[in-house]
């Protein structure tokens, strides 16, 4: 029944993981698929391709997040 809902309505889909600021990992609340943007920006279904992909990805967005920070120390404080 669930399949059915996702089939006329569309998948209803949450954000279960930001990779990077762009590259997210997408989870339907109905049917639990799987999806992440791909190079386009466009949604598609998460294959094992794409997992390792988004976890390079994040990897290399987390090293460079790391070493900005610890170039300049400022960045740590956050202004409203």
């Amino acid at each position: 029944m669930k399949n059915i809902q996702c089939k006329v309505f569309g998948h209803d889909l949450e954000v279960s993981k930001n990779v990077t600021f762009h590259v997210k990992e997408y989870t339907c609340k109905n049917c639990g698929k799987k999806f992440t943007t791909n190079s386009n920006g466009n949604l598609t279904e998460l294959t094992p391709k794409f997992k390792e992909i988004n976890a390079v990805l994040e990897n290399v967005h987390n090293r460079r997040l790391l070493k900005k920070r610890r170039l300049n120390p400022e960045l740590l404080v956050f202004s409203h």
